[in-house]
């Protein structure tokens, strides 16, 4: 149930999915499963500084975590799934 959630966690996930790249950067990574920004950027065709951009909107949501390996970020989907991520990735 949604309930224990609080009101501002919940339209923070809303708004960052709300935007069809976002949706494709979740889609990239619900296949790729953990990516280098660059890998991300070239496999949904956008600027690196757009993708890295909307990677940070969904990291602050909490739809993914990352993993740094010396000077390189790689995203994945987190695994403490909310349902609301649950339920979108289920739909991608």
């Amino acid at each position: 149930m949604i309930l224990n959630m609080n009101s501002k966690e919940l339209l923070q996930q809303h708004r960052a999915l709300g935007n069809k790249k976002r949706l494709a950067i979740l889609s990239f990574l619900k296949r790729n499963k953990s990516v280098h920004v660059t890998e991300i950027a070239s496999g949904i065709r956008l600027s690196l500084r757009s993708t890295s951009k909307h990677l940070q909107v969904l990291y602050k949501a909490g739809f993914l975590e990352t993993d740094k390996r010396y000077v390189y970020v790689y995203y994945r989907i987190t695994l403490n799934q909310s349902k609301i991520l649950k339920t979108t990735l289920a739909e991608l």
